[in-house]
Order: structure tokens, then C-alpha cells, then sequence
């Protein structure tokens, strides 16, 4: 995906989901501070990578689910992702996402994938894979927190990645 970088860290209980805010149609970009990552209610951190719209619809289905599975993440993340990949109109949207609770952490894709990570990072989008090894490095080698290694991670991605900017978007549990 050439759009966005979010990551997702989990240290001493605390949970961190950063992301950055530049928006790009091919190569130009639109904006500098949209803002992918959401709370939903005061328990569950959403990034979104790929299409605005897509991702807002996702947010709002998520919400829908955790509802319906009374604030219990895996049963939500589940239900979601299994209309994702059946529903006719839901397959089609090009998006991937970040979630984390206290206790749990994923990432979903429109292809059914639900991914539950061992070491408690995740990222996603074209910055993903700089974020997330710059996450398990600060993780290992340092003793700072969950939102500030987000922090750093992202801030290291934006450095490499053009479609990764350094106005960042950080919500803690």
C-alpha cells in the first residue's frame, strides 16, 4: 500500500496507536494532517491505512461490532473481518487496519487476515515495515515507553518513506 504508515506498541500495560497525516494521490500531496488514528469509546485504538473513505467505514462497522460483541475485541475483530471478506460491497474496500485494546492487539486485512502479533508491535502501510523495525529496536534497546517509541518509530518511517510525513497522530491506553 503507497499511503500512510501506522504502528501499534505494547509495553508495561500501556498501548500506543500512532499515525501520520500526509495524504497522497500519486505524487502529490494533499494534505499534511489528516488524522488516521481514532478512539473508539474509552478501550479500543483504530489506525486505518489505504483509502480515507474506506478506512471511515471500517471505524464505524468496527464500532457497529464491538457493540453487538459487548466491548469484547477478539469476538468484534472477528465478526469484522468476516463481513469484510463476504459482503459484495464491504470486499471491494481497499483498506488495511490497526486495533488494540489493554489486552489485545491486531491487524486486519479485506482478505480475512486477522493477524495477532507475538511481541506486541504491528504497522501498516508503505512506512510499515520501517516503522515496525524501528519499534522492535526501540523496544529491545531502550526503556522508553509505548507512545514514545510509536513516537520515534513513526518519526524514523517519515525519514525514509515519501508517503510518510512527521505530523503525527498519537491515542494511549
Amino acid at each position: 500500500m503507497r499511503s500512510t504508515t501506522i504502528v501499534a506498541v505494547r509495553r508495561d500495560g500501556r498501548v500506543a496507536v500512532a499515525g501520520d497525516g500526509q495524504v497522497t494521490t500519486g505524487a502529490t500531496v494533499l494534505k499534511h494532517g489528516a488524522r488516521k488514528v481514532r478512539r473508539i469509546g474509552d478501550g479500543v485504538l483504530l489506525g486505518f491505512a489505504g483509502s480515507a473513505a474506506d478506512g471511515l467505514t471500517l471505524y464505524e462497522r468496527l464500532e457497529q461490532k464491538l457493540g453487538e460483541a459487548h466491548g469484547h475485541l477478539p469476538r468484534a475483530v472477528v465478526a469484522l473481518a468476516k463481513d469484510w471478506r463476504t459482503d459484495r460491497i464491504l470486499r471491494r474496500l481497499d483498506a488495511l487496519m490497526v486495533v488494540a485494546d489493554r489486552e489485545h492487539l491486531f491487524v486486519l486485512s479485506g482478505g480475512g487476515d486477522i493477524v495477532e502479533p507475538d511481541d506486541g508491535v504491528a504497522a501498516i502501510g508503505s512506512g510499515g515495515p520501517y516503522a515496525l523495525a524501528a519499534a522492535r529496536a526501540l523496544l529491545q534497546h531502550s526503556t522508553l515507553g509505548a507512545e514514545e517509541i510509536a513516537r520515534e518509530a513513526l518519526r524514523l518511517a517519515a525519514e525514509i518513506c515519501v508517503y510518510t510525513n512527521a505530523q503525527v497522530t498519537v491515542e494511549v491506553l
